[in-house]
């Protein structure tokens, strides 16, 4: 028994040496190239394409082609690019293995060592040995096993840049601490809204308070991810990034799994409301570039990368690219996925929620005032006003006849709601949110 023990322990405590050897390549070594005079240590991040990105000990991220390197480094990184594609092939798989088996080897070793201590310490001390050994190779390999699963540090996010970017916008303020970046909102954007929906759920905009601890947050120090978490089975709950006017960004296919753009429930913005009558875009705002400046990111996002809109530039499967200041940015596309394919960066979840309705923690919280309603068949947003602060007037077509909502709030938190029918008929809702 006591033989047994033993060489199970030593096998346990072998697995870290053995466990990585071929597994994902974030591991420094130094490449070779056909100009042995480039000899470089580092780590692998990427292949896209024929650019091959690495991490240098001075967390640089630098580029190569492929066929810079020798043929023995060639075949190395082809390896570790399928492996890396396998690894993430579906959502499927992924969840399969989602299990924090680290944590389960510390908490099982722990308990070892307990049952050890407890059953024999008065009876057999050979089998106190083995047994305390056997639990601290468990709790080795699990401790090990953590630190080898934490992601790649990026550079990491410059405040004064960022207060540069949402700076631009007069309803957003900001302000930040050791671990993220806040931006506060009201919710609504500067821009019309809501005109061009022809699939509407009968929600109306209205604000919202993102402020204080319900502020949207932006990582300062951004982490590559282990797996990439596809958009496509992933994060239809909340939010994946945000505006730089203040406005959530939400997955672009809605909670159903439908293309919310193809389906018409996006106005001309790229957005629309919400059950809480919250407005968001499903859509990049690529109108924003207008005015953050051509070379500005317009979002940001909840991994802590930025958001720029269209580029020539080749894009990875997560619509990204490496930069060669240490960065990483994804970028708008015309089609379906639109943005943040996947989400290169680390994020943590909601533990109340699973897949595909994970969501990214922390998220600010909507609070809406009526009741959620459902889609109204045939129904078309022809015109949308903001006649005086706080207050609206949206009008719709169903087949040849218009309807009007008039609505608005005050600063005690109610909220009125005017429904004009196409024959003058007047009905009132009124809400309180206190």
């Amino acid at each position: 028994m006591k033989k047994i023990i033993i060489i199970l322990t030593v096998l346990f405590l072998s697995l870290p040496v053995s466990a990585h050897d071929d597994g994902h390549g974030s591991q420094t070594k130094v490449w070779h190239f056909t100009n042995s005079e480039m000899n470089l240590k580092a780590e692998f991040i990427e292949k896209v394409g024929k650019t091959v990105y690495l991490m240098n000990n001075k967390h640089k991220v630098v580029a190569y082609n492929i066929e810079d390197f020798t043929s023995q480094e060639q075949e190395s990184i082809l390896e570790k690019e399928n492996w890396i594609n396998n690894k993430n092939v579906s959502q499927t798989a992924h969840q399969l293995f989602s299990i924090n088996y680290s944590n389960l080897l510390i908490y099982f070793g722990v308990v070892l060592l307990l049952f050890s201590f407890f059953k024999f310490r008065k009876k057999n001390k050979s089998k106190i040995l083995a047994y305390s050994l056997m639990g601290l190779s468990f709790v080795i390999v699990g401790c090990k096993t953590n630190v080898s699963s934490e992601g790649i540090k990026m550079a990491k996010n410059d405040v004064s840049y960022l207060e540069s970017i949402f700076g631009v916008f007069d309803k957003v303020t900001t302000r930040y601490d050791d671990q993220y970046f806040y931006i506060e909102s009201d919710g609504i954007p500067e821009h019309e809204m809501m005109t061009g929906i022809t699939n509407w759920q009968q929600q109306v905009p209205i604000n919202h308070d993102y402020s204080g601890n319900n502020a949207w947050a932006i990582p300062l120090q951004p982490e590559l991810a282990e797996n990439l978490l596809s958009t496509k089975d992933n994060f239809m709950k909340g939010a994946i990034a945000i505006g730089a006017n203040g406005i959530p960004i939400f997955n672009p296919l809605n909670n159903r799994g439908e293309d919310a753009n193809v389906i018409g429930e996006l106005d001309k913005w790229g957005g629309h409301c919400g059950r809480a009558d919250d407005y968001h875009y499903h859509l990049p705002p690529t109108h924003l570039q207008s005015k953050v400046g051509d070379d500005k990111p317009i979002a940001y996002a909840l991994d802590g990368f930025p958001v720029y809109g269209e580029t020539k530039e080749q894009l990875d499967q997560s619509l990204g690219r490496f930069t060669t200041d240490s960065t990483y940015q994804y970028h708008a596309v015309k089609e379906y996925p639109y943005l943040i394919a996947s989400m290169k960066g680390k994020v943590e979840f909601n533990p109340r929620t699973k897949a595909p309705e994970n969501e990214i923690m922390p998220q600010a919280k909507t609070r809406g005032v009526r009741p959620d309603l459902r889609p109204l068949r045939g129904a078309e947003i022809i015109d949308f006003k903001n006649p005086e602060l706080n207050h609206y007037s949206l009008k719709y077509k169903v087949e040849s006849s218009i309807y009007t909502i008039n609505y608005g709030w005050d600063n005690n938190g109610n909220y009125n709601y005017e429904f004009i029918n196409p024959e003058g008929t007047v009905t009132n809702s009124n809400y309180s949110r206190k």
